[in-house]
């Protein structure tokens, strides 16, 4: 069984970093890419960035390129968000979620997948 826990967020000024961590247990091979994923108050889960396991290619949503980098460590089956550069538009609990058989985009483009982690408030605030 798939198992995600994220942690690394917190309160940060605008113009700040945090870095993000998801530690993973469970995968097998069936499981192609990992990603992050954010919702803000009244708003709908949107996919940030995602990572292929094999290749590390990566997606970014537009509202993030050039401020975030996702990486990954798979010796310690760990997925990393780098976020620099933070807005307030930023605000949101961020979650890490994959599914078995989806690549970068399929993954970054659906709301609804079958293993998420339970989630790390960022808040972007002065």
């Amino acid at each position: 069984q798939v198992q995600l826990v994220e942690s690394g967020g917190g309160l940060v000024q605008p113009g700040g970093s945090l870095r993000l961590s998801c530690k993973a247990s469970g995968f097998t091979s069936d499981y192609y890419a990992i990603g992050w994923f954010r919702q803000a108050p009244g708003k709908e889960r949107e996919g940030v960035s995602c990572i292929s396991r094999s290749d590390g290619s990566t997606y970014y949503a537009d509202s993030v390129k050039g401020r975030f980098t996702i990486s990954r460590d798979n010796a310690k089956n760990t997925v990393y968000l780098q976020m620099n550069s933070l807005k307030p538009e930023d605000t949101a609990v961020y979650y890490c979620a994959t599914q078995r058989f989806r690549s970068i985009n399929s993954l970054c483009g659906s709301r609804y997948l079958t293993h998420w982690g339970q989630g790390t408030q960022v808040t972007v605030s002065s």
